[in-house]
């Protein structure tokens, strides 16, 4: 597994960040398993949202984070940023599905 993700950084803003997180999201099938994620993350939270079925919302994390590792440790061989910067992470999967689905759409 490479290291490229262990060494401590700090950030001092997002736009620092989301370098680096593409980074460590170089694999095609990797960024294809965080956009899965994302979707269903997005679809589960609909549907309890629109069922009241609250407790799908425990699946959320899972299949969020389920996909993303997969990704990271099977076809990226890295260690996930989200270990060292949660936030930023949490923000970077964001704006790169958002990127993603445009390209989809264009």
């Amino acid at each position: 597994m490479r290291n490229s993700s262990r060494s401590v950084h700090s950030y001092r803003s997002f736009a620092d960040f989301y370098p680096f997180y593409l980074s460590q999201h170089q694999n095609p099938i990797c960024r294809q398993l965080h956009f899965a994620g994302s979707g269903l993350v997005l679809s589960l939270l609909t549907i309890a949202i629109f069922t009241q079925a609250w407790w799908l919302c425990w699946f959320i994390p899972f299949v969020g984070y389920g996909f993303a590792w997969v990704g990271h440790w099977v076809f990226e061989k890295n260690r996930p940023a989200t270990f060292q910067y949660p936030f930023y992470s949490l923000m970077a999967d964001w704006v790169m599905f958002a990127q993603m689905t445009r390209r989809i759409f264009k």
